[in-house]
């Protein structure tokens, strides 16, 4: 597989010039801007909202992958469509109607993902399948960022890639959490075709940004 998506999410990012580190990962070569959006009440960690995106979408043109890990979501749809979100994932836990969670994020012109925790079987999404352009595996529990990754995670990739392919859509397989130069060619290996990094992307600074991408992208082609 060598065309892998690499998405560095900006929760690792410096929040101090939060724009600038947008332009600076963007021109490393990142393919999309991984955005993770905590309510401090569906997991344990509080980040930002629609306001915020709003304010960095001008810093780049790539898809804003954003990941709401919020409970209720279907009340923000459309501030997330607003604000600039390209495709929007969200947890089957955080509300009683996924299907019609999926149908209004389509209807309000994003890409709909659903995204499975660590404890979260891979059948969940059989009812969803074609109503879904993304598949997130959460390779730790979601809330932090720097944990380490859950080995069960790559059965679950597997799984999901034999439920891709048999769908016959073109549907992205995401995995985040502890993605490294390490971990990812395995992940790769099980399927998935787009990596989110934190730590990963964005350590040793801006000099190291297009280098520590290179580095995930390396193992695609393994």
């Amino acid at each position: 597989m060598s065309d892998v998506l690499i998405s560095p999410s900006i929760l690792s990012a410096d929040f101090g010039e939060l724009g600038a580190e947008i332009r600076r990962i963007d021109e490393a070569g990142a393919d999309m801007i991984h955005v993770d959006v905590m309510d401090g009440h569906f997991v344990p960690n509080l980040t930002f909202g629609p306001p915020v995106i709003e304010k960095l979408r001008r810093h780049s043109d790539k898809p804003f992958d954003v990941h709401l890990m919020i409970s209720p979501v279907d009340p923000y749809i459309d501030d997330f469509a607003k604000a600039g979100a390209d495709i929007l994932t969200v947890h089957p836990e955080a509300g009683p109607h996924l299907h019609r969670t999926l149908q209004a994020i389509r209807a309000a012109g994003m890409k709909p993902g659903v995204a499975l925790n660590p404890g979260t079987p891979a059948e969940v999404v059989d009812p969803v399948i074609d109503d879904v352009d993304l598949i997130l595996v959460m390779s730790v529990n979601p809330g932090f960022g720097g944990q380490s990754f859950i080995e069960s995670q790559l059965r679950k990739i597997e799984t999901l890639r034999q439920k891709i392919d048999a769908s016959g859509r073109d549907i992205i397989l995401e995995v985040d959490g502890g993605l490294n130069p390490q971990t990812a060619p395995r992940a790769i290996a099980a399927g998935v075709t787009a990596i989110v990094a934190g730590s990963a992307a964005f350590k040793g600074g801006p000099d190291h940004y297009a280098s520590n991408i290179s580095a995930l992208r390396a193992g695609a082609t393994i």
